[in-house]
């Protein structure tokens, strides 16, 4: 008799086990097909490794996939922290370039007011940033909403950062390499400086990693950006509290004049 009931407990474990393995994949491929169909008309200009192509995209939504669920306390708590001290929404929604320059919806928690002045034109951002929007930055918390975008495939673990729409036409042909890879929650450039380094080292930075896709490096730059948000470092840039805007790269043989007209204005 004891036999049977252990043996029946053995069987209720597997059939559970089974069916919630059932249920997660389920979920996790109606998330996947959300993206599926955009992914069929990508053209991706750089030779693509066996990493990039077949490993990177189902290891993104896994990793994604585990991060909300470990996270989701922390979400919920950071989520009721911003309709408390800065209001609704909660969610900052913003329109980026993605693979190909195609454009998605990037999610972040909210981290400025809405502060206008008398013309009822927004505040420069280092008067909207409030000290708790400040934090949020700091620790990364405002980025966890990206963890959606990782599972529907507009977004990467490991890539370029997604920039401003209206930077796409700035770009020279070097610098708009950055995006024929996913953008990322975190990035070479993210690891290598943040926002402390110039726009232009920042891109070049980007680029490198478009030619240095691995599976070791992308671990690597996972486990340096949890030492560089430990350390807080780079979060600002010299001039701004968050990154001063990108207003184009000169060519290259006007390069040292712009940087003493650079050097006036700032004198």
């Amino acid at each position: 008799m004891r036999v049977i009931m252990k043996k029946s407990k053995i069987i209720t474990i597997i059939a559970g086990t089974l069916s919630l393995g059932t249920i997660v994949g389920y979920i996790g491929k109606k998330i996947c097909n959300i993206g599926k169909k955009k992914d069929e008309s990508v053209c991706v200009p750089h030779k693509q490794g066996f990493y990039e192509k077949y490993i990177k995209r189902p290891q993104d939504f896994c990793c994604a996939l585990v991060a909300t669920v470990v996270l989701s306390p922390i979400m919920g708590i950071t989520a009721l922290l911003v309709k408390i001290k800065l209001g609704s929404p909660v969610i900052f929604k913003q329109e980026r370039p993605g693979l190909n320059g195609e454009i998605f919806t990037l999610y972040k928690f909210r981290t400025m007011t809405d502060g206008k002045d008398e013309n009822g034109e927004l505040l420069p951002d280092e008067e909207r940033l409030t000290p708790f929007g400040k934090m949020l930055r700091s620790t990364s918390l405002d980025e966890l909403p990206e963890l959606i975008n990782m599972l529907k495939g507009d977004m990467s673990v490991v890539g370029p950062r997604p920039l401003l729409v209206k930077y796409l036409p700035l770009y020279n042909e070097h610098q708009a390499r950055r995006h024929e890879v996913r953008p990322g929650f975190t990035g070479y450039a993210q690891v290598h400086g943040r926002n402390a380094i110039t726009w232009e080292e920042k891109f070049d930075k980007d680029v490198y990693y478009v030619d240095h896709i691995s599976f070791l490096e992308d671990w690597k730059i996972i486990f340096q950006t949890i030492k560089t948000v430990l350390k807080k470092e780079g979060i600002s840039s010299e001039r701004s509290e968050t990154m001063e805007a990108f207003t184009g790269t000169p060519e290259r043989s006007n390069v040292a004049d712009h940087r003493k007209q650079q050097e006036r204005a700032g004198q």
